[in-house]
């Protein structure tokens, strides 16, 4: 997939579940605010097991919260 594709499946993405207005919030949020991505995703699941983390990847995959 091109950089192009991306962007666009990926905005339709953010417009599509959290609508424009928090979309371009959340746009604005990330654009304002240094972010490592990284960074956040490793204290996201720190102290978790690796059972853990699948389920709860397969609830937020099923659409639970």
């Amino acid at each position: 997939m091109n950089d192009t594709t991306l962007l666009e499946k990926g905005m339709n993405i953010l417009f599509e579940r959290l609508g424009q207005v928090d979309a371009e919030r959340f746009i604005y949020l990330v654009n304002k605010e240094p972010f490592d991505y990284t960074k956040w995703h490793q204290n996201l699941s720190e102290g978790m097991t690796g059972r853990e983390i699948s389920a709860a990847a397969m609830k937020l995959r099923e659409g639970g919260s």
